[in-house]
């Protein structure tokens, strides 16, 4: 009489991954997720390699943890994933205040967010590399 287990959400070609609570705002982090965004998985990595950004070796690390899953727990091709969604979600926001002039106080915002990357299987022959 035991509860039934939660189905799959994603496809059988589909594996997903989700970072909760990144110390960045959403909005540097979708900086980030609009290069790889429709890219072949190995070109997605090389790109994150050499970003600038700080956040990107972040996500570069839950890349890389897809694409094992999808290997592993999953039997998928690792030649032929792609990015199909890489999406930000809004987390929490720490608030603290910083003393100023004349006795008054400046608020200063420190958000968080949520990553999530759904990595597929490319059924056709297209390259998903070059767009």
């Amino acid at each position: 009489m035991r509860k039934e287990q939660n189905k799959r959400r994603e496809k059988d070609n589909e594996a997903k991954v989700v970072l909760k609570n990144l110390r960045t705002s959403p909005q540097k982090l979708n900086l980030v997720l609009q290069m790889i965004r429709r890219k072949k998985a190995d070109k997605a990595i090389s790109m994150l390699q050499f970003s600038k950004k700080r956040i990107s070796k972040d996500v570069e690390k839950a890349l890389r943890s897809v694409i094992s899953n999808a290997e592993n727990n999953h039997s998928l091709d690792i030649d032929r994933l792609y990015v199909k969604e890489a999406f930000v979600g809004k987390g929490i926001v720490m608030k603290r205040f910083r003393a100023r002039a004349r006795g008054r106080g400046a608020r200063i915002l420190k958000p968080f967010a949520h990553l999530t990357i759904i990595l597929s299987e490319d059924e056709g022959s297209e390259d998903k590399g070059d767009k």
